[in-house]
């Protein structure tokens, strides 16, 4: 794996906001664990000298994956912000089984306020509005798996 192989991988982790993420390619096992502000990287070949370019699809994503875009209307005519996914993983409503929902169809919400958490890899990633709005719209019910952009929720912008 090339340095510049490397540098993607730590600005694709930083766009995402993952805090560890781990990856085995031929004989080369890559593990990135944020602390703090910083990203530490090991890469321990297993075997081979040279490696192949990495093709994992993860890669292929565009390096500033939005979380959130205006995409569509609600009733009255006005424009919603469509909250999407940043991340392949299982939806949660609440921060644990039993507990209030975090939102609800709605609710008012505030920018930076948390939506749903997202696990991916035993990893609790919060997803926070980039929005000050109310709620209109929660795509996806509690437990279920997640894509990369699929939509979450959609938010009326306050004005």
């Amino acid at each position: 794996m090339t340095l510049d192989e490397i540098k993607q991988l730590i600005e694709f982790i930083k766009t995402h906001d993952l805090s560890e993420f781990e990856l085995e390619h031929d004989g080369v096992k890559i593990r990135v664990k944020a602390g703090g502000n910083h990203h530490h990287v090991v890469a321990v070949p297993h075997m081979a000298a040279t490696l192949p370019m990495m093709t994992a699809a993860p890669m292929a994503a565009p390096a500033a994956a939005p979380a959130a875009a205006p995409a569509a209307a609600d009733d009255e005519g006005g424009e919603l912000a469509i909250v999407k996914s940043p991340i392949v993983g299982t939806f949660y409503r609440s921060a644990e089984p039993g507990a209030k929902a975090f939102v609800s169809v709605g609710d008012t919400v505030r920018k930076g306020q948390v939506l749903c958490i997202i696990e991916a890899m035993k990893l609790m990633n919060e997803i926070d509005s980039e929005y000050d709005g109310e709620i209109t719209s929660i795509y996806i019910e509690n437990g279920q798996a997640v894509q990369y952009g699929e939509r979450l929720f959609a938010i009326k912008p306050s004005n």
